[in-house]
C-alpha cells in the first residue's frame, strides 16, 4: 500500500516537476557504462552537473525501469523517489546555486539498446548498438526526455578487448582495466547536445580515415571482411562533406565524424551526434551500386549534424525542421555530384507521391506532430526547394546561416525559423507558410510549374500531357 501510495503521489506531482525543469540547467555528465551482453543488461554511473536558474523544490531525471545503487547530491548521499519512469530529488534548490548528481545504476532495456548475435555460436558477430529517437536514451541512461535539455556528454565504455566501441565525439584513451580483460573506452564531446542523439556501438570493425577540405576527421568503420565494399560504401563521402560545408554556410559544428554499419538496424540510418549508425544493408560492392547505394542516406544523416542536432526542435510540432531539411539538402548533394536532370526528376517522382496521397485523401500538414515519413521527407523538402526558388539563392543561404548561428546548440520552432528567412529575403512568408506548411493539400500546379520552370525536359512531359488529355 506504502509504495501504491508513494506511485500516485508521484504522478500527480509529475506535471508540477515538468514545470520546474526549466528553471534548472544540466550542463554536464561523465558517463561510465559496462554492457553485460549475456543479461542484456547495462551496469553504469553518471556524474551531472546542473545550475539552478530560479528557485526550485525538486529536480528529476527520466529513468526508465532503473535499479539504483548510491546516489549522491554534492558529493553527500542523497535520498529520493522513483517511479518506473523518474527519479525525483526533493529539497530548496535556490537560485544560482550550482550542483553535482551522481547515480550509480542498472538497467535491462526492452528497448533502445540492443544486444545482436550473443546468443548463438557465431563468434565475431556480437554486437551491441543505441537507437534513442523516438525511445529515448532514459531506457539506458538517467537522462532526459524532453529534447530542450542540451547537456555535454563524456561517455566512457567499459567491454571485453575482443571488440572496439565507438561513441560521440573523439576517442582520447583506450585503456586496460586491472583485470586486463576488460578495457575502457573513453569518447569526450565538446558542445551540448541532446540525450535522444547518445549513442555508442560495440563491436568488431575495422576504419577508414578520411579528413574534409576544412580538416574535420572523417572515419568509416566496417567489418574486416568487407574491406573491399569501403569504397564503393562509402563513395563520395568526402565530396559530400565538403559541399555541405560549403552549402550550408555554417562550419561542421563537431569535432569529427564517423559512420557505423550495424545488424538489424530499425532504419535505413540515424544520426547521432558525430555517430551516424545505419544498416549494413547498405554495405554493397562495385557492381551494386548501380541498384542499390548509400549516397543519399549519407547525405541526409550528415546534413542532421546541423538540422536536428546543432539546432534541435523545441517538439514535434516542429519535426518539419529535422526531417524536411536533411532531405532537400540530401538532394543538393545529389545534384552536386550527379547533375540537375537527376535533382529535378527526383523531385518529379517525389511530387507523384505526394498527390497520390492526397488523391486518397490522406494528405497531411507539416506542422501535424503524427506526420508521416512522406511527409516530413518528401513534402518536407520540397517546401524548402519552393522555398529556395522564391526567396533567390543569395536570399535563402543568408537566412539558413542566420538562423543556425542564431539558434546553435539551443532549439528551434518552425516561427523562429520563418521570422529568419523573412528578416533575410525582407518578404513576408504567410502565404507560403499556409500553402506548404499549414495545408494538407498540395498546391500541385504551383509545384509543376516551378519544376518545368527548372527542367525542360519535365516541361516537355508536361506538355505532352496536356496535349495528350487535350485530344481524348
Amino acid at each position: 500500500m506504502k509504495q501504491l501510495i508513494l506511485f500516485i503521489f508521484l504522478m500527480l506531482s509529475c506535471s508540477a516537476i515538468a514545470q520546474h525543469q526549466d528553471k534548472v540547467d544540466f550542463t554536464y555528465a561523465d558517463v561510465y557504462i559496462q554492457p553485460v551482453p549475456k543479461e542484456k543488461k547495462i551496469v553504469g554511473t553518471v556524474a551531472y552537473k546542473f545550475k539552478v536558474l530560479h528557485d526550485v523544490d525538486s529536480v528529476f531525471l527520466d529513468a526508465k525501469n532503473m535499479k539504483f545503487g548510491f546516489v549522491s547530491l554534492d558529493d553527500k548521499i542523497a535520498s529520493y523517489d522513483q517511479t518506473d519512469e523518474i527519479i525525483v530529488f526533493r529539497r530548496k534548490f535556490k537560485a544560482n546555486e550550482s550542483h553535482t548528481l551522481g547515480i550509480g545504476f542498472e538497467a535491462q532495456p526492452k528497448q533502445t539498446v540492443y544486444f545482436i548475435g550473443w546468443d548463438d555460436e557465431v563468434k565475431g558477430n556480437e554486437q551491441i548498438w543505441t537507437q534513442g529517437q523516438g525511445k529515448y536514451t532514459s531506457h539506458w541512461l538517467p537522462s532526459f526526455d524532453a529534447m530542450e535539455e542540451k547537456v555535454e556528454f563524456d561517455l566512457t565504455i567499459g567491454v571485453t578487448r575482443d571488440f572496439k566501441v565507438v561513441a560521440n565525439g573523439q576517442h582520447l584513451l583506450t585503456l586496460e582495466r586491472k583485470n586486463k580483460e576488460l578495457v575502457n573506452w573513453n569518447y569526450d564531446m565538446k558542445r551540448p547536445m541532446s540525450s535522444y542523439l547518445l549513442a555508442f556501438v560495440v563491436g568488431t570493425y575495422e576504419k577508414q580515415e578520411l579528413t574534409s577540405k576544412s580538416g574535420i576527421p572523417i572515419e568509416n568503420y566496417y567489418y574486416p571482411q568487407d574491406s573491399l565494399k569501403v569504397e564503393p560504401t562509402y563513395r563520395y563521402t568526402a565530396a559530400i562533406f565538403d559541399f555541405l560545408e560549403e552549402e550550408i554556410g555554417v562550419p561542421y559544428p563537431w569535432q569529427n565524424y564517423k559512420q557505423i554499419p550495424v545488424h538489424d538496424f530499425l532504419y535505413a540510418g540515424m544520426e547521432n551526434t558525430t555517430t551516424t549508425i545505419f544498416s549494413d544493408g547498405y554495405v554493397i560492392d562495385s557492381t551494386a551500386f548501380v541498384d542499390k547505394n548509400y549516397v543519399n542516406v549519407n547525405a541526409h544523416e550528415l546534413a542532421h549534424q546541423w538540422f536536428g542536432n546543432l539546432v534541435t526542435e523545441k517538439d514535434g510540432n516542429h519535426h518539419w525542421l529535422h526531417e524536411g531539411f536533411a532531405a532537400y539538402y540530401a538532394y543538393l548533394s545529389e545534384q552536386h555530384l550527379f547533375g540537375d536532370d537527376h535533382f529535378y526528376w527526383k523531385f518529379f517522382e517525389t511530387l507523384q507521391q505526394l498527390q497520390e496521397q492526397v488523391d486518397r485523401g490522406e494528405g497531411q500538414s507539416l506542422l501535424d506532430p503524427k506526420a508521416n515519413s512522406l511527409t516530413f521527407y518528401e513534402k518536407g523538402a520540397w517546401a524548402l526547394f519552393v522555398l529556395h526558388n522564391e526567396l533567390g539563392d543569395k536570399a535563402f543561404k543568408k537566412g539558413i546561416k542566420s538562423y543556425l548561428n542564431k539558434f546553435q546548440f539551443e532549439n528551434a520552432t518552425v516561427e523562429e525559423f520563418l521570422a529568419e528567412m523573412e528578416q533575410a529575403s525582407k518578404k513576408n512568408l504567410s502565404n507560403f507558410r499556409e500553402e506548404w506548411l499549414q495545408n494538407t493539400g498540395l498546391p500541385f500546379e504551383n509545384a509543376k510549374n516551378q519544376l518545368a520552370g527548372k527542367a525542360p525536359s519535365i516541361k516537355l512531359l508536361f506538355e505532352m500531357q496536356a496535349d495528350l488529355k487535350a485530344a481524348q
